[in-house]
């Protein structure tokens, strides 16, 4: 597998919509009307202005990328030429879902192009399970989204792609039944008896939690001690800048400045810009105010998505449903893989009108809750009704 390529992925067309029926699932199953809310015929046109990149520290365009990281809701309803009051922001909110509906008012359609075939669950953590919060070691999920989480995985193979490290967003789960990818598919756990990954020769034997032996995939491994040394020098660099916090997720470094005040946002960026400088084989990206670096290797969560359907035994498009719910820009590769061969569907996690590679939304962690539940409430019923009959 050629992972130094940095050829860009081709542009993906959107998937045919999806068509009005009735399906042969319990109405009470359904969390919300089937109808949903009505909107005005004027569809709202959402801004494609890409964010800078970050790759190139012989410029400042990094200072205007940490700045657009996270812009504040105000700004993104001027962008798209909506007055700021709060009846103008719903107004907006709902226009949007016009081109991204709602995940749990289109549930029966979802589950009418499911029918004969595997559904697949992909979620990210952060923004996702858990809601998005100052301190990144508070990013805990509640109980209930815990549960929600584990009926899933009763009845649909089910896997967490984080940015964290794979151990970390292990140990918030804490649900051995699900499969984990960590730094952002970078590092992935499987079982011992899968041969796709025992015949890679990114793939190494180890023992997980439970002292069961397991297989990992990491591609960038090589690049271990590179990371390391990074993620100890930025610890260094930037100590005296009160609310900045620097973590190793074993094949990434984050340097995270939500904490930090504005005016010395530029000090954090000049000095990850500045210890790069000395690594021509890691590259520079960012999330919601968060500055993440990465081996130079062509590996996303897209492509570890695909490494497990492969690897998972869902090679055969035909016979499979995946479905990927996540919040951030890192989870818009998994959307575009989607979109193509798998005909699957990503659903993006937002409260602000955005453009997204996904099919539908959902608001915050409340309704990926609900739509797990709603997942795993009628596998439940159907699997009850074909005992009946039998």
């Amino acid at each position: 597998m050629d992972l130094n390529s940095t050829n860009a992925s081709p542009v993906l067309t959107d998937p045919s919509p999806l068509n009005e029926s009735r399906l042969g699932i319990h109405s009470s199953l359904f969390p919300y009307s089937q109808s949903g809310p009505s909107f005005s015929t004027s569809v709202l046109s959402i801004p494609r202005k890409k964010p800078p990149k970050l790759d190139d520290g012989r410029s400042n365009s990094w200072l205007e990328a940490m700045r657009s990281s996270s812009p504040p809701r105000k700004k993104i309803l001027k962008e798209v030429n909506i007055d700021v009051s709060s009846d103008d922001a719903d107004v907006a909110y709902l226009s949007w879902m016009i081109k991204y509906p709602s995940a749990l008012n289109c549930f029966p359609q979802i589950m009418r192009q499911a029918r004969n075939k595997q559904i697949v669950i992909f979620l990210d953590y952060d923004g996702t399970l858990s809601p998005i919060v100052d301190d990144p070691d508070r990013a805990f999920m509640s109980n209930e989204m815990r549960s929600a989480v584990s009926n899933v995985a009763k009845y649909f193979p089910t896997a967490i792609i984080s940015g964290r490290s794979r151990d970390k967003v292990y140990e918030l789960v804490g649900l051995p039944e699900l499969y984990y990818a960590g730094s952002h598919g970078m590092d992935i756990m499987l079982p011992v008896e899968n041969m796709l990954a025992t015949n890679d020769a990114n793939c190494i034997k180890a023992t997980d939690q439970q002292g069961k032996e397991v297989n990992l995939f990491q591609p960038a491994r090589k690049f271990l001690s590179m990371i390391d040394e990074v993620f100890r020098t930025l610890v260094e660099k930037t100590k005296d800048i009160k609310g900045a916090k620097v973590e190793n997720h074993k094949f990434c470094t984050c340097v995270h400045y939500r904490n930090v005040d504005q005016k010395n946002w530029s000090v954090v960026g000049e000095y990850v810009v500045d210890v790069l400088k000395g690594y021509p084989r890691l590259r520079l990206t960012h999330g919601r105010k968060v500055l993440e670096v990465r081996p130079e290797i062509d590996w996303d969560k897209g492509k570890a998505v695909e490494f497990l359907l492969e690897s998972l035994g869902f090679s055969d498009h035909k016979d499979v449903l995946p479905i990927y719910i996540g919040d951030d820009r890192t989870d818009e590769d998994a959307f575009k893989v989607l979109r193509g061969k798998y005909n699957g569907y990503g659903i993006l996690v937002s409260t602000i009108p955005k453009e997204s590679k996904a099919c539908f939304s959902l608001k915050d962690t409340s309704q990926v809750k609900k739509f797990l539940e709603s997942l795993a409430k009628t596998r439940q019923v159907e699997e009850e009704d074909t005992g009946e009959r039998s």
